[in-house]
């Protein structure tokens, strides 16, 4: 029986990694990665020298039956994604699937994950959330604000930095000025920043710069949540 690793990885720190990840990548026989390049700085830095093969949102239906080719020759696999925990807006839900009904065995190594990272470091209620990931671009996004507007829980959104402007904006247009929210951007990093306030403020303050860079983590306060 094989087993298939979910392996966490750095958001942005390289120091943040385990030594069970580390264990668990120096020991298998593939590593799925989300981008082989990107993973290379991770695994070079580890002295890792393994057999890499993309897994990626544009390839994943395609490269399982190739995963799973190789758990079925009794060889052990890991899933890592460019940063943080595979299957969480990455890779992973399909290959883990996959596994359970082959009767392999699965293992998850835990370690960062920018959603949660970013939900104690908004100072907002964190007892309770609702994680969106990233929300659809187009078709369904008003929908899905609209369904958000009245969540008495916290709200974890991911967006990019050249379209945060427009996700605040919004924000403000359906939740109001007032209520309470937090940009979290390069979280780990050497600029780490939290901007946190009335969604106004924190929209002004973000509207005064001429480029926004890094990852992006908005959390948004619930309801009835005030201070």
């Amino acid at each position: 029986m094989s087993t298939l690793y979910i392996v966490a990885t750095p958001i942005g720190n390289l120091e943040d990694i385990s030594e069970r990840a580390r264990h668990v990548l120096d020991s298998v026989d593939y590593i799925a990665c989300e981008d082989t390049r990107t993973s290379s700085v991770l695994l070079n830095h580890l002295a890792i020298d393994a057999q890499t093969f993309a897994f990626h949102q544009h390839n994943e239906h395609q490269k399982l039956e190739h995963l799973m080719n190789i758990l079925d020759a009794r060889q052990n696999v890991a899933i890592i994604s460019d940063a943080g925990m595979p299957g969480i807006s990455d890779p992973g839900f399909l290959a883990v699937r996959a596994a359970h009904q082959a009767g392999h065995s699965v293992s998850v190594i835990p370690g960062p994950d920018a959603a949660t990272t970013a939900l104690v470091a908004s100072g907002l209620p964190c007892d309770k959330y609702v994680y969106e990931g990233f929300l659809p671009q187009k078709k369904g996004r008003q929908k899905r604000l609209k369904q958000l507007v009245d969540e008495e829980r916290s709200i974890v959104i991911y967006e990019s930095p050249y379209r945060l402007q427009k996700l605040l904006e919004e924000l403000r247009k359906y939740m109001g000025d007032q209520r309470m929210a937090a940009v979290c951007r390069e979280l780990t990093k050497k600029f780490e920043e939290v901007v946190r306030g009335p969604l106004k403020t924190v929209f002004d303050t973000f509207q005064l710069r001429d480029e926004i860079k890094g990852e992006i983590v908005v959390v948004i306060a619930p309801k009835s949540y005030s201070e």
